[in-house]
């Protein structure tokens, strides 16, 4: 059994056809032709998406609509939808269309063929220069953070074994980051060529502040190397203080008469402190999300559900 997951933010004018195209595919795969389920799940949107993939699912028994009580983002509406999944093979992928569904037989072959995980590379992607430069530095801040592949290329569109998503459920943080609960679930992870598509209605819902949470929920959520830079940065600038002050103090000696320079004292201290601050606002950014998490906060919060 195959199931389809697609978090939905402002895309009642799209998910429609989506949902066409996964069934159209389902029907040209004969394993597949009766043994599938799409999960909606609307995050929050402001529009008519809820009363859109409702109505989708009122239609199908194979559609279910999961309405969330608010905007918690892609990643907690992914895991909304992966909860209520019970392929054996789950395919997540995005509610404009750009991520073509006719196309899944792919991955689908790909994780018969013996991969964990298989994710879409796209060779043109049709995304905004904006958007695309969030997907590069993603990407980077995987791999240094995350020790992700440096031959790997992750994104929104993948497919998954079950034992892969049922360790992915089992994350129970307030700050849930897909790429990097799979990355540690398993090692055999492939990638497949596909399609990337012009979006024909609307724009990306990442704005930069979700772009730059996300990564915040990457590498404070899954790794510590940020702290051990920390370390190392204020290991190094104190190095470099006490040779520059026995330089300082060398150079006096040598020459009496040289003014003390109050600019460079100035620059010197706004830029250690600048770079304290820095430093204390990231181990206060783990403390704090430790806290949320500690309190339970929750990933999403359901409010209705239709099936």
């Amino acid at each position: 059994m195959i199931s389809f997951v697609i978090p939905c933010y402002r895309s009642a004018k799209t998910i429609g056809s989506v949902v066409a195209e996964i069934e159209k595919a389902c029907e040209d795969i004969p394993k597949t032709a009766d043994g599938y389920e799409i999960i909606l799940v609307n995050d929050g949107s402001g529009d008519d998406t809820w009363e859109t993939i409702k109505g989708l699912a009122e239609s199908d028994l194979r559609v279910t609509a999961i309405d969330l009580a608010r905007n918690f983002g892609q990643h907690g509406a992914l895991m909304a939808g992966l909860s209520r999944t019970k392929g054996d093979v789950v395919i997540c992928l995005d509610d404009d269309g750009q991520t073509p569904a006719d196309e899944a037989y792919k991955l689908i072959a790909a994780i018969e063929n013996g991969a964990d995980v298989a994710y879409a590379r796209y060779a043109n992607k049709q995304h905004s220069a904006f958007r695309n430069f969030g997907s590069w530095v993603n990407e980077v801040m995987a791999g240094v953070m995350l020790g992700k592949p440096a031959s790997l290329t992750v994104s929104s569109y993948f497919a998954a074994k079950r034992f892969v998503i049922d360790e992915v459920l089992k994350y129970e943080g307030a700050y849930p980051y897909l790429i990097g609960l799979v990355l540690r679930a398993s090692d055999r992870i492939v990638n497949v060529d596909v399609t990337h598509r012009k979006r024909e209605v609307g724009v990306s819902g990442y704005t930069f502040g979700k772009l730059v949470s996300l990564w915040m929920n990457g590498f404070t959520a899954f790794s510590i190397k940020p702290l051990r830079i920390a370390t190392l940065s204020g290991t190094l600038f104190a190095m470099v203080g006490f040779l520059y002050g026995i330089y300082t103090i060398i150079k006096k000696f040598v020459i009496p008469d040289i003014p003390v320079g109050f600019s460079a004292l100035m620059s010197a201290i706004m830029f250690i402190g600048g770079m304290v601050m820095l430093m204390l606002g990231l181990i206060g950014e783990y403390l704090g999300r430790l806290y949320i998490t500690q309190n339970n906060s929750p990933q999403y919060i359901v409010r209705d559900i239709v099936k």
